[in-house]
């Protein structure tokens, strides 16, 4: 059974990864969110890299997708589902473009996570207006 902070980890990574290219602005959003973010905030970021490499192990396999959001649902409280919701959507804008690949996953964790389409929808509006450059 993992932690909040290894369910919230795995979320990004596998978002990062969901086309493929864990690109330089996703990996440094990710390291943003983790040092920042009050949900991180007893957090050792000396696990990073441990809970991240667990989570491509997992990724890799055939199931490994549904494997690790059951995991992330059955680790999360509902509050916190959203917020692994919202720091999803913040890795998927961070390279400034989502990819049909990444807005897939969106909505697979939507509905395995149980996030209301309309939470969802604030949620990806304000990961895009965050992440705005123009």
């Amino acid at each position: 059974m993992m932690d909040k902070h290894a369910a919230l980890v795995y979320t990004m990574v596998m978002m990062s990864a969901a086309d493929g290219n864990m690109s330089d602005a996703e990996l440094k959003r990710i390291s943003l969110m983790v040092k920042f973010l009050p949900s991180f905030r007893d957090f050792d970021l000396d696990a990073l890299p441990q809970i991240t490499t667990a989570c491509t192990e997992i990724l890799q396999k055939e199931d490994g997708i549904d494997v690790a959001l059951e995991s992330i649902k059955q680790t999360l409280s509902p509050r916190l589902r959203e917020t692994a919701y919202a720091v999803a959507c913040d890795v998927a804008a961070a390279d400034g473009e989502t990819k049909q690949e990444e807005l897939r996953l969106l909505e697979i964790m939507r509905h395995t996570l149980e996030i209301e389409r309309l939470v969802a929808a604030a949620i990806e509006r304000g990961a895009r207006a965050r992440l705005a450059t123009e």
